[in-house]
């Protein structure tokens, strides 16, 4: 996993499906949650994960209009396409989540000029 900045925000996330996980080392919530999201990283060919650290990264959150921790915000070559977000997000409702917004194929980009 990658960990973006206000400087490689966008081009972590211009291609392809991109989960970027905003968390922070004081949030509970956060830190459970992160064995699942790289497990995500890891076992999902069709969606690269990037890490925000809201700490170091201010500017960058309120670029993304980010207002709680834990969020993940999902983007389809660089446009957001869905945003989660509360600290009652379980391992299993971002399982849901996600396949709710992504086809058990990932996304098909429209087919003409593909």
């Amino acid at each position: 996993m990658k960990e973006a900045t206000k400087d490689n925000f966008q081009e972590l996330v211009s291609e392809g499906l991109v989960l970027v996980d905003v968390w922070g080392p004081e949030c509970r919530p956060c830190l459970a949650l992160m064995p699942h999201v790289e497990s995500l990283a890891d076992s999902r060919d069709d969606l690269d994960v990037v890490k925000v650290e809201a700490p170091k990264a201010r500017r960058l959150c309120m670029q993304l209009r980010v207002m709680g921790l834990p969020s993940f915000l999902l983007f389809n070559e660089g446009e957001e396409i869905g945003r989660l977000s509360g600290q009652d997000i379980t391992a299993s409702s971002l399982d849901a989540w996600l396949a709710e917004l992504l086809p058990a194929d990932g996304l098909d980009s429209g087919g003409a000029g593909t």
